[in-house]
């Protein structure tokens, strides 16, 4: 590790005011199966150092993956030559810190770290098993398990010293099953920090027995109908829309939130949160990438929408605090989520007399238009008939605007869970929406 001191004052020595390093260590660990055979098995540990550092009121940034002490002249040198091609007139800012950091707990697990790793491609192994013992149709199987553990030092001239460590891992499957008619795909994850949560039986009937029913479906016919979705549809729904609540977009009109603070957006049950403490999660954080306390914040309140995501520069234009959310040079949110209502899901589907359960949706970002909020979306999923699962549904495809959605949620289950897009939501009734179809 660089001499972060002696960084600092070879910086200042050439008229730098403030500097400040952010420091990331990953250690990533992929293991694939496929049919049966070990695939992949990589271990890769990587790091990156970004400095920034202020002279004549810009912000020079410089991002390395060296991190010696002989390089520091050079590193200095130049930031020093980039301050005369700086031309945003954002004013710069090295942030002092707050007054309070929350300690992150339950975010790194070191059994998880520490097991060996024969018994993580054991699991794996069986969970390939168990998937090609499902059924007969089940032709082709592919099982996954990747594990992140990432160390986050923030240190700066102000005296600001902060740190983050934390660990997680998805293990997931995607099954390909043919009938000698119609051919489906299946595919589900689970990600958690605790080797506990990664049930191989469970996960591979709950995969095979997905892609089974879906064999035969057909497309029906093109009118509104009332829908539930599944949480793995509404996750990749939010994927395309949650940058809308970005202020860096909301300022440069690149969102369909502009102008929208404090008014109603959704229906009384719509409630988004960004959580950066959630549990089992790589993506919580004490701090932002700028030194910002993060906080659990909500950004829809029974359908108001309360607050959009800041960082230092995003702040000082709509002169408010920033909320914790600078991430990679922009605003991003952390665990972004919708929270439960009190329905399961079956109870949901049992409300609707005719209509359709959507299990899957596709091309949610190059069918969805962030700052319109309209989209349309390839769906697949299940004909509803006086509240019960029939015959499995393709080939259609669910249009609606984002707001126009949020407004017709009717219900909102308790089934929640985090998706491969670290989206965590529950499965939602929504009042009939457009669907194109026979």
């Amino acid at each position: 590790m660089i001499n972060v001191e002696k960084l600092f004052e070879k910086a200042k020595d050439k008229g730098f005011v403030d500097v400040q390093i952010f420091k990331t260590g990953t250690r990533d660990l992929s293991i694939e199966v496929f049919d049966g055979e070990l695939e992949k098995y990589e271990i890769a540990d990587t790091s990156s150092l970004t400095i920034k550092a202020i002279k004549d009121g810009k912000m020079v940034t410089f991002v390395t993956e060296v991190m010696d002490d002989e390089d520091i002249d050079m590193i200095v040198d130049a930031m020093l030559k980039n301050v005369g091609v700086i031309t945003s007139v954002d004013e710069a800012e090295i942030y002092a810190g707050d007054e309070k950091y929350e300690e992150l707990t339950g975010m790194y697990n070191p059994e998880m770290e520490n097991l060996d790793i024969a018994d993580k491609i054991d699991l794996v192994k069986k969970l390939d098993s168990f998937m090609h013992k499902e059924d007969s149709r089940v032709k082709i199987v592919e099982c996954e398990y990747a594990e992140s553990t990432k160390s986050v030092l923030l240190q700066n001239t102000k005296g600001l010293k902060l740190t983050d460590h934390l660990n997680s891992a998805y293990f997931g499957a995607s099954a390909i099953v043919n009938d000698g008619k119609d051919q489906r795909t299946g595919f589900d994850l689970v990600i958690s920090n605790d080797m506990a949560d990664f049930k191989p039986e469970e996960l591979s009937n709950t995969i095979v027995t997905d892609a089974i029913k879906a064999l035969g479906s057909k497309p029906v016919p093109s009118a509104k109908y009332p829908i539930v979705f599944d949480r793995n549809a509404i996750a990749v729904l939010f994927s395309a829309f949650q940058r809308i609540f970005s202020a860096d977009n909301v300022q440069k009109s690149m969102s369909l939130l502009k102008g929208k603070l404090n008014t109603k957006i959704g229906s009384d049950k719509v409630n988004i949160v960004d959580d950066p403490f959630l549990k089992k999660s790589n993506l919580s954080r004490s701090f932002d990438d700028e030194g910002v306390a993060t906080k659990y914040k909500m950004l829809v309140e029974a359908g108001v929408l309360k607050t959009y995501l800041h960082n230092l520069v995003t702040a000082k234009k709509d002169k408010i605090q920033p909320t914790g959310n600078g991430f990679g040079g922009s605003v991003a949110p952390t665990n972004f989520m919708l929270l439960p209502g009190q329905a399961t899901k079956d109870e949901l589907i049992a409300s609707l007399s005719n209509g359709l359960y959507i299990t899957d949706v596709q091309g949610a970002h190059a069918g969805a238009n962030p700052v319109s909020g309209d989209f349309s979306l390839q769906a697949m999923g299940f004909v509803v008939k006086d509240g019960k699962v029939a015959e499995p549904v393709a080939l259609i495809t669910v249009a609606s605007n984002f707001i126009d959605f949020l407004n017709d949620i009717e219900e909102v289950g308790n089934d929640v869970k985090t998706s491969f897009y670290g989206i965590t939501c529950p499965s939602v009734k929504v009042g009939p929406l457009s669907v194109s179809g026979l």
